[in-house]
């Protein structure tokens, strides 16, 4: 499938959403002027459970909630918990911005999850179907300071 998108920067990310949706199909996306013309063989469009997710909010994010990254992201990916958030990985399109955001460095893309991090790719996706989105930077929780380098802090989630 071959598809055309001149409809701005808002209409490239709901393009990008709405393939996201359909894993399975091949896609080579062609971007006319005034954007730069790309032409990538998008073979697969991930999507979870059956894809794999883009990027992933780790356990540093726990009792911290920093929000720095949320005002980067171009589609409102993130999803606002208690004492964390998390990435929805159905709108997230894998672009990265948001990881040099993170003041504790809890956001990773899948790929570059160390083996005892592997877990919240599925606890992202979960918590994302039930937490509500987050567009805005709010203040970090009042102890953020305390507990941004504690590890082991999966305990400490608030659901």
């Amino acid at each position: 499938m071959r598809i055309a998108a001149n409809q701005g920067s808002v209409g490239w990310m709901n393009l990008l959403r709405t393939l996201r949706t359909n894993c399975d199909s091949p896609v080579t996306v062609l971007i006319d002027l005034p954007f730069p013309r790309l032409e990538s063989g998008l073979t697969s469009v991930p999507q979870t459970p059956d894809c794999p997710m883009t990027h992933v909010v780790t356990e540093s994010c726990i009792r911290c909630k920093y929000t720095d990254c949320v005002d980067v992201c171009p589609v409102d990916c993130f999803r606002e918990g208690p004492n964390m958030l998390v990435i929805d990985p159905d709108e997230c399109i894998d672009c990265a911005v948001c990881i040099p955001e993170c003041p504790v460095n809890a956001i990773k893309a899948e790929e570059d999850l160390d083996p005892n991090e592997v877990r919240f790719t599925a606890l992202n996706l979960e918590l994302a179907r039930g937490w509500p989105s987050i567009t805005r930077t709010k203040p970090s929780l009042p102890d953020a300071d305390d507990w941004k380098d504690v590890a082991e802090k999966l305990q400490h989630l608030a659901r």
